[in-house]
């Protein structure tokens, strides 16, 4: 079953064309990445399917609950761990604010939970923003840069939950990414965007050989 599908998908700001012709599918159960430099156009793409920007043409259907893990975290500083996750389930009644699956899946955050999330390393709030986003027991988890301005050890553990989440529960997950490594190696498919338009996509193992994007992106051969 398709749970996102983008068609012919513009976006304008100011008569300046941010999104140009954008088609791409996300099927249930799929991790597929949007890779891209800063720029091309990819945050634009998830305030559109968050419903935070109308485009100018085009067609997004999205099958279910999106729950969206933003650029930077963006946690709030001065709240609790725990008050951070809960307001991640605040549309699902009192049950919903139940963070114990959550901690269960993300044991760190466990002896973090009295903290303020903004005494927390980068590595433990970008935890806690996927803990927050999770709350919303979404059908589709979109994940705005995964990597940016962590250490590569710290990517590597979030990379290694993610992959958890995934087979263990069939997670379905849009990973946006400018770090093409990490995502080809999380994700099966991949589409490639450049200047507001998808100029590569395929399977993650044959975009790794794309003489194209290892130039750009990967400074060579991808293992």
């Amino acid at each position: 079953m398709t749970l996102v599908s983008v068609s012919s998908l513009t976006v304008r700001y100011s008569g300046a064309t941010a999104l140009d012709d954008v088609s791409l599918h996300l099927d249930r159960s799929e991790m597929v990445a949007l890779i891209g430099a800063n720029g091309a156009g990819k945050s634009t793409l998830v305030k559109v399917l968050s419903g935070l920007v109308a485009p100018a043409s085009g067609q997004v259907t999205v099958n279910g609950r999106l729950a969206q893990v933003p650029e930077g975290r963006e946690v709030f500083a001065d709240l609790s761990v725990d008050d951070n996750l809960r307001l991640g389930g605040w549309r699902n009644g009192r049950r919903g604010r139940d963070t114990t699956a959550i901690y269960e899946l993300l044991p760190a955050l466990v002896p973090l939970r009295r903290r303020a999330a903004g005494t927390l390393s980068g590595g433990q709030q970008q935890m806690v923003a996927i803990g927050r986003a999770l709350m919303g027991r979404p059908d589709v988890l979109v994940i705005d840069e995964l990597s940016l301005g962590l250490a590569p050890l710290v990517v590597e553990a979030l990379a290694g939950h993610l992959r958890d989440l995934h087979r263990d529960r069939g997670l379905t997950v849009l990973l946006i990414e400018q770090n093409a490594r990490l995502a080809l190696s999380l994700c099966s498919r991949a589409y490639v965007l450049e200047a507001g338009r998808i100029v590569l996509d395929g399977d993650a193992p044959v975009l790794a050989r794309d003489e194209r994007l290892t130039a750009a992106y990967l400074g060579g051969h991808y293992e």
